[in-house]
């Protein structure tokens, strides 16, 4: 009998986490059954995520006519259904969590999108949603802006739990790695224990792809001499930046600056390849997992990727196959008159806007629920 692919990942050192969360889910058994049987490690969420499980199930009805009936506002009604799904996966997760020493066994939670820039506004809530959920074993959401890498020092410092989203861009990875580092040194410089502050990088892969690939069909609809190259690179550009992703996590956390914070009991800021689920019908459906699969990394996926891969994935470790032609595949884009570093930034505003979108929607739709 074949083994589950998905167990297989964990024994490649790769931890698979569900991109997903209901109600439903959870009470109804399916949580702890992909736990015991796929080896599932994790789970995270966002607006977006939420604002389905909300809308498109009966689930919450009797929770929002009870917070009706005590006067609660929209926004009180959102957190206390998000927060009672995060406690509750979170516990289904405590044991694996204890089991991994704090390794796996995580949650997350996303602070309000729209302060996305806003540092202070992000500090303030990350701390008030860190105390609510009131578990070892969740992350805080904190989305890679310019504004959001002082919140992530200043949480990581104070020994919250943060998982670094909408990442698209490599320069940008550096700084929310060294953001990381400088948290932990801020926490051990006020005498702190690091031994259980957790974090991981959560890289957005299968979007960059998204972007890209039309551009590239578009040099190649034009003609000359650019139409092989484009070619060659098109459905590459993805998995191409998360592989040098890689190489410069391991560069970072196999220095001698991180050497010294291990010594005192830090732990890896671990990337999360995010964004997994295939977007273009034209790729294999597993293609974002099959590619990404190596030590120390997690991925998290939706429920049908996760279900694709336990039917037909090929475990094998393949993050650090290629780099050589992954770094090509990025040198060549300039040639192509494409900017990566500009394609990530719109990206990553992109995401924001596409996290602010379903968070109204959500609101929009409990306001007219709780008209009287």
């Amino acid at each position: 009998m074949k083994k589950n692919p998905l167990i297989q990942l964990g024994m490649l050192g790769q931890s698979i986490w569900l991109d997903y969360i209901r109600r439903d889910l959870i009470v109804g058994g399916g949580l702890r059954h992909l736990i015991e049987a796929d080896g599932l490690q994790g789970m995270t969420s966002n607006p977006s995520i939420f604002e389905k499980a909300i809308t498109d199930s009966h689930e919450y009805d009797d929770d929002i006519q009870v917070m009706v009936l005590k006067r609660k506002n929209t926004e009180a009604i959102y957190e206390a259904l998000s927060q009672r799904d995060v406690q509750s996966a979170a516990d289904a997760f405590r044991q694996l969590y204890e089991r991994t020493d704090g390794k796996d066994g995580y949650v997350s939670l996303e602070v309000n999108p729209h302060l996305a820039h806003d540092t202070n506004g992000t500090i303030e809530e990350a701390r008030r949603l860190w105390a609510a959920l009131n578990r070892p074993n969740v992350f805080i959401k904190i989305p890679a802006t310019v504004d959001g890498l002082p919140a992530i020092q200043q949480l990581v410092s104070e020994g919250i739990n943060i998982n670094v989203t909408l990442l698209f861009g490599l320069p940008l990875y550096r700084q929310v790695a060294a953001a990381y580092l400088a948290g932990i040194e801020a926490c051990l410089a006020q005498g702190k224990p690091v031994k259980h502050v957790a974090s991981v990088a959560s890289f957005f892969v299968s979007r960059i792809d998204a972007l890209v690939d039309p551009l590239l069909d578009k040099r190649i609809a034009q003609g000359g001499k650019e139409v092989e190259l484009a070619k060659k690179v098109q459905g590459q550009v993805a998995v191409a930046c998360a592989k040098v992703a890689y190489q410069i996590y391991k560069e970072i956390f196999g220095s001698d600056r991180f050497r010294k914070l291990a010594a005192q009991g830090a732990r890896v800021q671990r990337l999360l390849w995010a964004s997994t689920s295939t977007k273009n019908p034209a790729y294999s459906d597993v293609k974002y997992i099959e590619s990404l699969i190596g030590p120390d990394t997690v991925n998290t996926a939706p429920l049908e990727t996760i279900e694709a891969y336990r039917d037909h994935g090929e475990p094998q470790a393949r993050l650090e196959q290629g780099v050589d032609e992954a770094r090509w595949v990025l040198d060549q884009l300039p040639q192509l008159g494409l900017d990566l570093d500009s394609m990530t930034q719109k990206l990553e505003d992109e995401g924001v806007e596409k996290f602010n979108q379903p968070f109204d929607k959500l609101l929009a739709t409990l306001a007219r629920e709780t008209r009287p």
